[in-house]
């Protein structure tokens, strides 16, 4: 009966759904209504209702909560664990090799070559002072083929030294002496006859003693100052002084640095015989140069350049005949970085008036006679541009190319055949050295390739080669046009080492001559001299049997060439040395 009752009222509902929708589908004009908006629509968010963590419940089946009393039964449990601090892994490292202040060096060769080096170092105060002392000796008594002179040398050095290290400065002192023996066997062959030959007394010492000392401060603007004196003498009588004083100073500016260097620098002594182009042994021979320079400059540095703006301004004095001259020389220098470390560009232009003396020149070629003309060159500018650069971490280059204008370059010249001259010392046989002085125009190229793979191994090879324009149109005597060298070390392991060195000059030119009584020297007659280019390989090997001794193996002119170095002075073929050293506290 329920059943029938709700289909009846859904059919009702039904046909009044149906007629309500006939209805409005007839009339599509529903009309218009106006809105008034009294105020604007303002949304607002209230507050929600919090339902309760614990709602209250009215329900009478709820049952009532049972309070719980409870304890915790603690019970002691033994443990043998206790805890380690953590600790951070450490490098393993290396003990430092111990250093020794002292060692000894001793080799003996053929034709009698024999070294001997000593040098020891002691430190005070905790380093702030220390005490130098070094002696070097090496000499040779043996014959070289075709040489009817003598031709032993030995040349020993001793030299000590002091410094003293203060809170903001420190001060050092130096004293060197030395003793040279060289002899004059050039003769030129077939010449002479043996009773002449005989008659000859070849033998030449030398003589230095020298003291300096400076001081370095590194606040303030006086930086450095040293001051310098050395004589220097010979066996037939001849003797030099030099003294050198220098000091620097720095100031910085807003931008840059001021560095100004100022010098003055004297040479004087005399040679008791004459030049053997004078037929008798008179006027004797006296000099004197006094020179004193300003060198200002400012030097602006940058991250990718540098550029140095200063001169030289130098008053130079000759002493012994009043003539003075005042110079102004060019010191500018510049650097950019064109691709990092790659590629460095440079280049610059340089002069100054360089003193020349007795030492000097003895230093470059012993077997020149005391009978010298001693002045200061000249070296008007000396104009160079280059790149250097690291193509490799291990490959590193420098190329270079120059102009140089010098007035009164030195050149060496064999003296005349003099034998006129009954000198106490035989050097005017045709077997000493003179100076020449000559105004040269230089263009010159250098290239340079080091290589450096490791600490073990480095390698550094070089080329030159210069091109002379003299004011004599005479060649540029003695001055080679191309010179080549290469230097190797090798580390083998921790106990064999590896060095060598090559050495190539290329042809030099001379001229022999003869004095004649009443004859100017330029009509003396003379024999032009052509010096073959020379090789010269150098090799050692070392053993290291501890950390206190180590033995070493030497071979010079590998290839046994009696090259001439000198027009007339031969080398010493094939020498071999072998020696050891020796370290140690002393």
């Amino acid at each position: 009966m329920r059943g029938k009752m709700n289909k009846y009222w859904l059919t009702v509902i039904g046909c009044l759904i149906f007629l309500s929708n006939t209805s409005g589908q007839e009339d599509d004009n529903i009309g218009t209504e106006t809105v008034t908006v009294v105020k604007s629509y303002t949304p607002s968010v209230s507050d929600a209702f919090k339902i309760n963590s614990v709602p209250d419940l009215n329900d009478s089946v709820v049952q009532q909560k049972k309070e719980i009393n409870y304890s915790i039964f603690s019970v002691p449990v033994a443990s043998t664990f206790s805890p380690e601090k953590g600790k951070a892994t450490q490098v393993q490292k290396v003990k430092p090799e111990k250093l020794f202040n002292s060692s000894v060096r001793a080799a003996l060769g053929n034709f009698n070559n024999a070294i001997l080096d000593f040098h020891t170092s002691r430190d005070f105060d905790r380093g702030d002072k220390r005490f130098d002392l070094a002696l070097n000796h090496f000499s040779s008594r043996g014959n070289i083929d075709n040489t009817p002179l003598n031709a032993d040398f030995y040349d020993t050095d001793l030299n000590g030294s002091y410094l003293q290290k203060e809170r903001d400065w420190e001060w050092y002192t130096k004293l060197g002496l030395q003793h040279k023996l060289y002899n004059w066997y050039g003769l030129p062959e077939g010449v002479f006859d043996q009773p002449t030959i005989d008659g000859i007394d070849e033998k030449q010492n030398y003589f230095k003693a020298q003291v300096s000392g400076g001081i370095i401060l590194e606040d303030g603007v006086f930086k450095n100052g040293e001051l310098l004196y050395r004589r220097f003498w010979d066996a037939v009588e001849s003797a030099e002084n030099r003294f050198v004083l220098k000091s620097s100073f720095e100031a910085p500016l807003t931008e840059a640095v001021l560095d100004v260097d100022v010098r003055l620098d004297y040479v004087g002594g005399s040679f008791p015989n004459a030049s053997l182009n004078n037929t008798v042994n008179s006027p004797m021979m006296d000099y004197g140069q006094l020179q004193i320079g300003l060198s200002p400059a400012v030097e602006i540095l940058r991250e990718d350049w540098e550029l140095r703006l200063g001169a030289h301004l130098v008053y130079g004095l000759a002493t012994e005949n009043s003539d003075s001259s005042f110079y102004i020389y060019p010191s500018v220098s510049a650097s950019y970085r064109l691709s990092q470390e790659y590629a460095i560009a440079y280049g610059g232009i340089e002069g100054n008036l360089n003193q020349n003396s007795y030492y000097d020149f003895v230093a470059v070629n012993p077997y020149v006679s005391p009978t010298l003309s001693i002045e200061p060159t000249d070296e008007q500018y000396n104009a160079f541009i280059g790149l250097r650069g690291q193509l490799l971490p291990f490959l590193s280059y420098n190329l270079k190319a120059s102009y140089s204008s010098e007035n009164s370059r030195p050149l060496f010249i064999l003296n005349p055949i003099n034998t006129f001259r009954t000198d106490e010392k035989g050097y005017n046989f045709g077997n000493s050295f003179q100076i020449f002085y000559d105004d040269i125009r230089t263009v010159g190229f250098f290239a340079e390739l080091n290589i450096d793979v490791n600490r073990n191994f480095s390698m550094r090879i070089n080329g030159e080669f210069y091109d002379y324009n003299t004011g004599t149109d005479n060649p540029a005597w003695n001055l080679p046009e191309l010179k080549g060298s290469i230097f190797l070390d090798y580390q083998i392991n921790d106990q064999w080492s590896l060095g060598a060195n090559l050495f190539y000059v290329g042809e030099r030119e001379d001229f022999s001559s003869v004095a004649l009584e009443n004859t100017d020297p330029v009509d003396f007659p003379t024999t032009l001299l052509s010096l073959d280019s020379y090789f010269d390989a150098n090799l050692q090997i070392g053993y290291k049997m501890n950390k206190q001794l180590s033995l070493f193996l030497r071979g010079n002119n590998l290839a046994n060439n009696q090259y001439e170095r000198w027009a007339n002075f031969r080398v010493q073929g094939f020498q071999i040395l072998a020696g050891l050293t020796y370290k140690f506290d002393m």
